[in-house]
């Protein structure tokens, strides 16, 4: 049976990403930290964090991953209406905290929440070192959705979003996406298959084509501004 790598609490390496399993699908190593180091090490490698509070902390890599690149975003003609019509108003970084509470709270679909108070304090963390950034969506003065992630070179990692009202997220998210296209970003990282992101542009792809396209984004310099015009 294929065993998971323990991390060494003492440095923040991670084992080759090709030692993922392959079930579940790209389970990698267990255990480390969520400390700033460790988080941007393994996002800057194609691994990203998710556990709940009953588990240790897991790593995942997995084999495809979704990926959306800005000039292939899709917008439907009635999406693209509602944005024209201006109902939300759109902000960059103005209130993170409120993003990845709204993020961790229970989902109707779903029970509990896999972002814990450990990982709030560890993406609060990162967002005060200005690697973490949020989207939020108003209306009326009223956060009603939005979304969080990390931004490494010219790659953003999608992380979690929420609506609280029909299609505040897409707005949020397209609204991103395409300052991202501005900025000269090559690609989100999406993680993992969802209909609502395909419908958006985004597609699997071959964990090796990931970390090709990572490998040659990462390191690229950010010379922008993270705000709206």
């Amino acid at each position: 049976m294929t065993q998971i790598s323990w991390l060494d609490p003492d440095n923040t390496l991670f084992p080759p990403v090709e030692n993922a399993l392959v079930e579940p699908d790209g389970l990698l190593a267990a255990g480390g930290d969520l400390s700033p180091n460790r988080l941007i090490q393994a996002y800057r490698n194609g691994i990203f964090p998710w556990f709940d509070v009953s588990q240790p902390i897991l790593w995942w890599s997995p084999d495809p991953r979704c990926i959306l690149k800005p000039e292939q975003l899709r917008v439907s003609r009635s999406l693209r209406k509602l944005i024209r019509q201006q109902r939300f108003q759109v902000s960059i970084d103005q209130d993170f905290k409120s993003i990845i509470l709204a993020c961790a709270a229970p989902r109707a679909d779903a029970n509990g929440t896999w972002i814990s108070s450990e990982m709030q304090q560890a993406y609060l963390s990162l967002h005060q070192l200005g690697v973490a950034h949020s989207i939020e969506v108003w209306q009326e003065q009223k956060l009603v959705g939005g979304l969080y992630g990390l931004a490494i070179g010219k790659t953003f990692f999608g992380e979690s979003m929420f609506s609280r009202v029909s299609n505040a997220s897409k707005v949020g998210f397209v609204t991103l996406v395409e300052q991202l296209q501005q900025w000269g970003y090559a690609f989100i990282d999406c993680q993992v298959h969802s209909q609502h992101l395909v419908s958006l542009g985004a597609r699997e792809v071959p964990r090796t084509e990931f970390i090709a396209l990572l490998n040659d984004n990462i390191d690229r310099p950010q010379t922008h501004v993270w705000k709206l015009p």
